[in-house]
């Protein structure tokens, strides 16, 4: 995802690289929506295994595509940083393994304050090696001067954690909570790649600001319309409505915040700022995903309430992004 971006950023300008991500968002919006349905067809009929063996065929098609009509859009630069990258990555894995315990077992232990110690200082050895390899590091400091970007990362944190507890809490609601076979449960999450893959393509035309401000602020609507969400009543009144809002939302805001990630540094820090937002992205799943286990452990006749109560935190942490957009990006953007 990374690369897709630096090469679309490198290869288009002005207007024509609002619309070139803009078809970029639309295509992954489209192709997800294929993913949960298909998924949970493979859950019923072969086996869970088969979900990882599906990656292969998809994978070796993206090889063939690449290989043969995606050109190389620049040179490399030196040396790759695996420091860096090994850093970061044991970081983000400590900080997500002690969450888990944390929120599964509902009580912070000696493991856990042991993983979060060592993962934030695993992520302050992870600052000190970036700073003194300056522009040579995968995440150079320098571009944090950059108000926009400072507050684009920050709002992608907070909506893509917001979302990716979504994603993982409503599928698990509908199969314990509501007895959905989990093809039902995948197809019950159709709506809101449809939604996404059809407006974003829309967003394309306006600046960022103010797609950027209001589109959280609806997806925290549609966060707290989830706080009706009840698994053994209709799914048409009260899953779809919230759903139909939140993707409402998520479509206005996906297409511009990858088009204002590009444009808050320079062309050199392209393909790094959209990595680093994308990582951002995921980051923001995975700490949702850890944190999820508090709901998911909880008794079945509790499972309502608690995935209401994660509704509520959601709609907060979008409606916060959104704040955020509005106070960091330009009045002309």
């Amino acid at each position: 995802m990374p690369n897709s971006l630096g090469i679309l950023g490198s290869s288009f300008e002005g207007e024509a690289r609002g619309r070139a991500v803009g078809t970029w968002a639309a295509a992954g919006a489209i192709a997800s929506a294929v993913g949960p349905p298909l998924g949970g067809w493979l859950v019923d009929s072969v086996g869970w295994r088969a979900i990882f063996y599906l990656n292969i065929p998809v994978a070796t098609a993206a090889i063939i595509v690449a290989w043969h009509y995606v050109g190389e859009s620049a040179k490399g630069q030196g040396r790759l940083d695996w420091m860096g990258a090994l850093l970061a990555t044991a970081a983000l894995g400590m900080l997500t393994w002690a969450l888990t315990l944390w929120s599964s077992r509902h009580a912070a232990s000696f493991d856990t304050w042991a993983g979060l110690g060592g993962g934030i200082m695993l992520l302050i050895l992870f600052l000190i090696v970036e700073h003194r390899l300056g522009d040579r590091a995968m995440m150079p400091l320098a571009l944090f001067a950059s108000r926009p970007f400072v507050g684009l990362t920050l709002l992608t944190l907070l909506l893509y954690g917001a979302l990716g507890g979504l994603l993982v809490l409503l599928p698990y609601l509908l199969i314990v909570g509501g007895q959905y076979s989990p093809t039902q449960a995948g197809l019950a999450l159709l709506p809101f790649s449809i939604v996404i893959g059809t407006v974003s393509r829309l967003a394309e035309r306006i600046g960022p600001r103010w797609p950027l401000s209001i589109g959280p602020i609806v997806t925290g609507a549609g966060f707290a319309l989830m706080v009706r969400a009840d698994p053994n009543a209709s799914y048409w009144t009260s899953i779809l409505p919230g759903m139909a809002v939140v993707a409402l939302g998520m479509a206005g805001a996906v297409a511009p915040l990858t088009t204002a990630v590009l444009s808050s540094v320079d062309d050199r820090h392209t393909g790094t700022a959209s990595g680093f937002n994308s990582a951002t992205a995921r980051t923001g799943g995975l700490v949702a995903t850890a944190i999820a286990g508090a709901v998911i452990a909880v008794p079945r006749a509790d499972l309502t309430g608690a995935f209401q109560a994660a509704a509520i935190v959601a709609a907060v942490l979008a409606v916060a992004a959104g704040v955020i957009a509005f106070l960091t990006l330009a009045k002309s953007s």
